[in-house]
């Protein structure tokens, strides 16, 4: 059975190692494989999270059903698994994170590719420029050659990082085919403020928590909050972006809890002792016991309180004011990152339209999608990786299953 697989990222190259007696070719449109996989989780690739199957689905933000099948046929531990025993050192990390020990997605790019230069898979480095229909299944085309294959799995990605390759080329191809295409939003994507935070730019905060406020829906998470000169971004951000990113920005309001281990009373209480220590201080000598030097100033003008005023000085008002604006300093959204930037596309194959056993299409036979091209995507922890992997998993076992019964 002849296959061709349409992109060499994490689930084209796990699909082509995976299939047994199929004549294989991977179709790449850069010079080498793993371009985008190489610069996941900022050059160090978080492969998965270990956690069990029901803890997956809650961290997938759009159609988690869709993805049961896949999950339970190819787990967290079934990927960290297959990495081990193939060479790679692997290491978990805060919030179950898994990385390689090297540190280097190349890394992980490499045991991919080599497992399928293990499995006989030819790489054609080359632009598909269209995919056809014929009587006994498809022929891809590029610029340079014409080839015809019995099954054509598209593992292209979606639009963000276009410059890694994903230009939505496989959209086209689907929405040729019959598909419908969910129009791709942002999701993992750096949140842009209407408050000016260029003076926090580079500010990395860590064991903070921020909120997402909207209506009566809160998204709360934890962990790192970092700035950027037009918002918010960081860990904590990127999930937040993806929960909101179908709602009404203008409505919504962010919260950070910069103090978020110590109660309102605590707080007080804190600052009260500070105060006795420093009397003859300012506020701006006290923030400094609190909060990183880079953020005293914005944190005092939010707070409206002098920076140079005497301890001595200040007002229940201005007190309670100091507290509140650490533990909820509000900020409102101008709009999210483009597309561009996210780290996934939220978006894609409509899922009505595969089937969540082997994801083939229901339109056309033998046509199959995996990873970010489907229009499913999770938080930010190794998620959206698992899916790539999960989702190609699939895909093997099904052209696998019909391979041994020719």
């Amino acid at each position: 059975m002849k296959v061709a697989i349409i992109g060499a990222g994490p689930a084209g190259m796990f699909c082509a190692s995976k299939l047994e007696n199929c004549q294989v070719s991977v179709y790449e449109k850069n010079a080498k494989v793993g371009v985008k996989l190489n610069i996941t989780g900022k050059g160090r690739c978080n492969i998965t999270n270990d956690c069990n199957c029901e803890e997956f689905l809650e961290k997938v933000v759009t159609n988690p059903r869709f993805l049961y099948s896949a999950i339970r046929s190819f787990n967290c531990q079934d990927t960290i698994a297959f990495f081990q025993s193939n060479g790679l050192q692997l290491v978990t990390e805060r919030g179950r994170r898994v990385f390689p020990l090297s540190g280097k997605a190349t890394d992980v790019t490499a045991c991919l590719y080599n497992q399928c230069k293990k499995n006989g898979v030819d790489f054609v480095f080359e632009s598909v420029k269209d995919i056809k229909t014929t009587e006994n299944g498809f022929l891809v085309k590029t610029d340079d050659s014409s080839k015809e294959f019995d099954k054509v799995i598209l593992c292209c990605g979606g639009v963000s990082y276009p410059e890694t390759g994903s230009d939505g080329f496989g959209y086209k191809v689907a929405k040729k085919f019959g598909h419908s295409i969910i129009e791709p939003t942002s999701a993992l994507v750096p949140i842009e403020t209407n408050e000016d935070v260029s003076s926090l730019a580079f500010l990395d905060l860590k064991n903070v928590s921020i909120k997402a406020i909207d209506g009566k829906k809160v998204y709360e998470e934890f962990g790192e909050v970092e700035f950027f000169k037009k918002g918010l971004c960081g860990p904590t951000v990127l999930s937040i972006s993806s929960r909101i990113n179908k709602s009404q920005l203008d409505k919504i309001k962010l919260v950070l809890d910069l103090k978020p281990a110590l109660s309102l009373e605590t707080l007080e209480n804190r600052i009260l002792r500070e105060f006795a220590r420093k009397e003859n201080k300012t506020v701006q000598d006290v923030a400094k016991t609190l909060l990183p030097s880079k953020m005293i100033d914005y944190y005092l003008s939010y707070a409206k309180v002098p920076f140079d005023k005497k301890v001595d000085r200040v007002t229940k008002e201005e007190r309670k004011s100091l507290i509140n604006s650490l533990k909820s300093m509000e900020f409102t959204i101008k709009k999210l990152a483009d597309i561009t930037r996210g780290i996934v596309t939220s978006g894609g194959i409509s899922t009505k339209e595969i089937n969540p056993s082997s994801m083939q299409s229901k339109i056309i036979n033998g046509l199959y999608f995996a990873g970010e091209i489907i229009d499913v995507d999770a938080l930010t922890g190794g998620y959206n990786i698992q899916i790539a992997l999960s989702t190609a998993n699939l895909v093997a076992q099904d052209i696998n299953k019909q391979s041994k019964e020719k």
